[in-house]
């Protein structure tokens, strides 16, 4: 049967993993229930909430070989060149979109970005614009803010 991908994207300064983990362990189980191996993809952030998916992955794949993850950093992928930044986040979250997903996760801290003009408050840019493109692609997207 085929994998059942969960993308993950969220903000760099996602406080906890509390919320990340137990939205995890909720597709988890309904993987499980379908009898469905996990591949939990995210941009490979080292902090927030795409370091909390990877760790969560981590930690289900050392009681389960149908978990795993699958990590995209916007720098030194191994396959891709998405270029410099500042463009290089929004390209590989428009690569991670386009890989296909059953279901996004997106966890939205407010936009930290002292070039940002928006009014305030809003939030994160990159993870709400990856939010937006896998609605965009057809892939269900929920959405926690803090």
């Amino acid at each position: 049967m085929k994998p059942y991908r969960v993308l993950v994207t969220g903000s760099r300064d996602w406080p906890t993993p509390d919320v990340v983990w137990a939205a995890l362990n909720d597709v988890r189980t309904e993987t499980l229930l379908a009898g469905r191996d996990l591949i939990v993809v995210d941009g490979a952030c080292p902090t927030g909430a795409d370091l909390y998916a990877t760790e969560w992955a981590d930690v289900a794949g050392q009681f389960s070989r149908q978990v795993v993850a699958e990590e995209h950093p916007a720098q030194d992928h191994p396959t891709q060149d998405f270029g410099p930044w500042p463009a290089a986040g929004p390209r590989r979250n428009a690569y991670m979109v386009s890989l296909g997903a059953d279901r996004a996760l997106a966890f939205l801290g407010p936009c930290a970005s002292h070039r940002c003009r928006k009014p305030r408050p809003h939030p994160s840019h990159g993870a709400s614009g990856c939010a937006d493109l896998a609605e965009q692609a057809g892939i269900p997207v929920r959405r926690w803010t803090t």
